[in-house]
């Protein structure tokens, strides 16, 4: 009897034994889970980390820029320049349409996408080709430069909502066509003019 209480609980020790790694990755602060990196590359300098930084391009057009910004500090920084190997430089806009992208203390900024601001590259697909790495430089007002290589890929899938086609429409709304008489109250349109006959009739005495 007693054998078989100490078989028992030897074979229930092994078990545990063996699920605790399992629980470890499952739960926790130190969970495997936490620990895996994203596809693209990240950079930080100071309190300021750039990650999932991509060159999203369109098959006609401009090309943006999509990045996360994370500012660790505890003062407002601004994004400055996006420049990019070759002497490409970003025209950089803010949500709110100015040419001011702040990333607030202990906040985030995206890149890219309807309602965000914007970085964008007005270049021809002879200089960014999908499938190259580009050389990044992001430049803020007090880390300065964060620089890293970033991959250049199409607008498409996932990507499709961060690309060129995100980027509001500049066209002006049409113009509203104006008549060029007025209607009178109680009565019919006036014309702006009036035919006058080359001659009248004269009756005959």
């Amino acid at each position: 009897m007693v054998r078989s209480f100490r078989r028992g609980a030897l074979a229930a020790a092994v078990v545990a034994l063996s699920l605790a790694p399992l629980a470890a990755c499952a739960a926790g602060n130190g969970a495997q889970s936490l620990k895996v990196e994203p596809d693209s590359q990240s950079a930080r300098v100071g309190d300021i980390q750039v990650q999932n930084a991509f060159v999203l391009t369109a098959p006609s057009g401009p090309a943006t820029v999509s990045a996360r910004l994370f500012n660790n500090g505890s003062a407002d920084q601004t994004l400055q320049a996006v420049q990019l190997a070759g002497g490409l430089s970003a025209k950089l806009s803010g949500a709110n349409g100015g040419a001011t992208i702040t990333v607030p203390a202990h906040g985030t900024v995206l890149l890219g996408g309807q309602g965000n601001p914007a970085a964008t590259i007005d270049t021809g697909a002879e200089s960014l080709r999908d499938g190259d790495v580009q050389h990044a430089v992001f430049n803020f007002s007090s880390t300065g430069a964060v620089a890293l290589p970033i991959n250049v890929t199409p607008a498409a899938g996932f990507f499709e909502p961060y690309g060129p086609s995100s980027l509001p429409s500049s066209a002006a709304p049409s113009a509203t066509a104006t008549p060029t008489g007025t209607a009178t109250p109680g009565g019919t349109a006036t014309p702006s003019g009036s035919a006058t006959p080359t001659g009248s009739a004269t009756p005959t005495p």
